[in-house]
């Protein structure tokens, strides 16, 4: 591997890196049961917080439950599609090899 290799490779670890804590202090917002429950979470997958409709709560648990885990399924989600969106990239094109 040659210098000029050496640095893009250098640069291209640390935008990697930059990207990732972006994407790690990034809240993603999920939602499911029409905004009975809402939920926000970190890029790392860490848990910020949960909202509930009272008035849904106190009609059926059940069906809060499901929303709950439909809305975390829905930023999890959303944290997938921005990693590939900012992390994507940087898994080839380098013509280093």
């Amino acid at each position: 591997m040659n210098q000029q290799q050496m640095m893009k490779l250098r640069k291209m670890q640390k935008q990697m890196m930059e990207a990732q804590q972006k994407l790690e202090e990034t809240i993603f917002t999920g939602t499911a049961g029409g905004g009975i429950v809402t939920v926000e979470v970190k890029g790392n997958h860490e848990v910020v917080s949960v909202s509930i409709d009272p008035e849904a709560a106190a009609d059926d648990i059940e069906m809060v439950q499901d929303s709950i885990v439909l809305a975390l399924n829905d930023a999890n989600k959303k944290i997938e599609e921005e990693s590939q969106k900012l992390l994507g990239g940087f898994g080839g094109g380098m013509g280093l090899f």
